[in-house]
């Protein structure tokens, strides 16, 4: 029998001895509270476990890292931020194509950073907003795809303007800087119409409470944020820039409008 060969004692252990590219492993299952979104419980584990204990030193050949819903966290907002450069390079070449030209983009894209601005201040005022219930907001992945629904409609201001722009001086013989002051003038109350109607529709995500709000007030605070700033800040960038750079590479007037002119005087 056994016991003539060994000692025999019951006792408990694993039931399974696993192993990850045949090194041992062992894991451990952490849920976070319904209170508590998964950035959150990241950080914390990060900040008060694996930080912690890798300061007051590890065993030799022992390793932490987080995996499961952290790691494909961590990849979801890697590839975020991929799209979000993707997705400014698209609208830059875009407008390229459609202007004919690699300067009249570059100043509608400065609108861009702008939004960004925007888009914190918002946060930042949520978070004010929220801090007496300490509920704050994180930067989560909704949040960070509000700033790229901003890459795409921040842009449209500026595109009227320059648009406008270019129009007085191809099709009416204008000056620039007439034709700038023009322009901004037309193109006022659609700036301020578009933007008031998308701030206004975006409201609702921010100020209506109710289950799931927590999780769209994030993108609503940063698309408000972003397009309220950059609405007032483009109508004060977006003119200077042109009266700057358009004069020297300003297009020349079209056939028909210089006639006109002709005949006009």
């Amino acid at each position: 029998p056994v016991q003539m060969l060994a000692d025999i004692e019951i006792t408990s252990g694993p039931t399974e001895i696993r192993h990850l590219e045949r090194e041992r492993t062992i894991t451990l299952v952490i849920g976070p509270s319904p209170e508590i979104s998964l950035e959150e419980a990241i950080a914390i584990v990060q900040s008060q476990v694996i930080d912690k204990l890798e300061t007051g030193g590890l065993p030799a050949g022992v390793r932490l890292r987080m995996s499961g819903s952290a790691a494909q966290l961590n990849v979801t907002f890697d590839a975020m931020v991929a799209n979000l450069v993707v997705a400014i390079v698209i609208v830059y070449l875009l407008m390229a194509v459609l202007f004919e030209s690699f300067l009249y983009p570059f100043i509608i894209m400065l609108s861009v950073p702008l939004a960004t601005a925007g888009g914190m201040l918002g946060l930042f005022v949520l978070n004010l907003y929220l801090s007496v219930s300490g509920n704050l907001q994180p930067l989560d992945m909704l949040t960070m795809l509000g700033f790229i629904i901003l890459v795409g409609i921040v842009v449209n201001n500026a595109i009227l303007l320059v648009d406008q722009t270019l129009k007085h001086i191809r099709e009416e013989g204008m000056t620039a800087d007439d034709a700038i002051l023009e322009a901004t003038r037309n193109r006022l109350r659609p700036i301020f119409m578009s933007t008031l109607t998308s701030v206004f529709g975006m409201m609702p995500l921010v100020l209506v409470p109710g289950a799931g709000s927590e999780l769209y007030r994030g993108l609503g605070s940063v698309v408000v944020g972003g397009l309220s700033l950059s609405a007032m800040l483009t109508l004060l960038i977006i003119p200077a820039l042109l009266s700057i750079l358009v004069p020297k590479h300003a297009p020349a007037p079209r056939e028909g409008a210089l006639a006109l002119g002709g005949a006009a005087e």
